[in-house]
């Protein structure tokens, strides 16, 4: 599993997303944080899974806070 570190909300409810020390975007949802992660090449994450992914680093809150 890659370093995934995801920042707290922005003022646009958005969340930084680094994976292994590189800035890949912000997400706005579990759907964005699952394909960063495919595009860092793990195959075949869903959003659904993301929850519960060991090794992601929530900063200023768990999966399920997007607002700021």
């Amino acid at each position: 599993m890659p370093v995934v570190i995801v920042y707290p909300p922005d003022e646009d409810g958005g969340r930084r997303v680094r994976i292994d020390g590189e800035i890949l975007g912000r997400a706005f949802g579990l759907r964005d944080v699952a394909e960063f992660l495919r595009r860092a090449g793990l195959e075949g994450v869903e959003a659904s899974d993301v929850p519960g992914l060991a090794g992601i680093e929530w900063r200023g809150g768990g999966p399920g806070v997007w607002d700021h």
